[in-house]
């Protein structure tokens, strides 16, 4: 999913403190707009949001448990519900999938190469699954699953935009997902970087995800 060559690197922007959802949103719509019109570049913003659900186009109402917990967000993506919130990073990822392919299921598989790939930094193995999406890891530890999912993807295209991307299990409270059924998918858990007994700060997060990005889509900086 390299773009074509000679193309302006990617922009990598790190947000400092907790986002406002719906601020992120109106940023990415504006953004992506300007994308499709080529008056900016490709942008790859990594923020926190404060704690909420969102719901993707195929999102389940009765998988809501706890609908008074936190705010719920519909939103244009795809998938089903998704809780973010401090500890968790996001990567909204605005790419001109037109100079990239024009693949939307190459580009699912690339976002989640990409985690993957972050992920081995660490020494952890992060496995896909051909009917759930997402990055899982095996927990043979534990007695009621088998294996827990790490990182979620939702995403969205517009005239050949990409926007909305990746979340990061780092190191939230994990009892906030019990409040959904996370991505309609039930018998499998949640995990983080940090519940797999890894010392790992958000800022060792983001440097593994801008190494890996680069492996996987090509050149990013400021």
């Amino acid at each position: 999913m390299h773009s074509v060559p000679g193309s302006p690197p990617v922009e990598w922007r790190i947000e400092p403190g907790l986002v406002d959802y719906e601020f992120a949103v109106a940023f990415m719509e504006a953004r992506v707009a300007a994308i499709a019109q080529g008056d900016a570049r490709e942008l790859v913003w990594l923020v926190e949001h404060p704690p909420l659900y969102t719901a993707g186009t195929s999102a389940n109402p009765a998988d809501v448990v706890e609908p008074n917990r936190f705010p719920v967000h519909q939103t244009g993506r795809g998938g089903q519900y998704t809780y973010h919130g401090p500890g968790q990073r996001v990567a909204y990822v605005m790419l001109d999938l037109e100079r990239r392919g024009k693949d939307i299921r190459a580009f699912v598989a690339a976002l989640e190469r990409w985690l993957i790939g972050a992920l081995a930094t660490f020494n952890i193995r992060g496995e896909r699954r051909e009917d759930r999406v997402g990055v899982w890891v095996r927990r043979p530890d534990k007695a009621s699953s088998a294996e827990d999912k790490i990182a979620a993807i939702g995403i969205r295209v517009r005239r050949w935009v990409s926007f909305h991307g990746i979340s990061l299990n780092v190191e939230p409270n994990l009892d906030h997902f019990n409040g959904i059924v996370p991505c309609g998918i039930r018998g499998h858990g949640v995990t983080s970087l940090v519940d797999l007994g890894l010392p790992v700060t958000m800022e060792d997060a983001d440097a593994a995800l801008k190494a890996s990005f680069v492996e996987v889509f090509g050149p990013c900086g400021p």
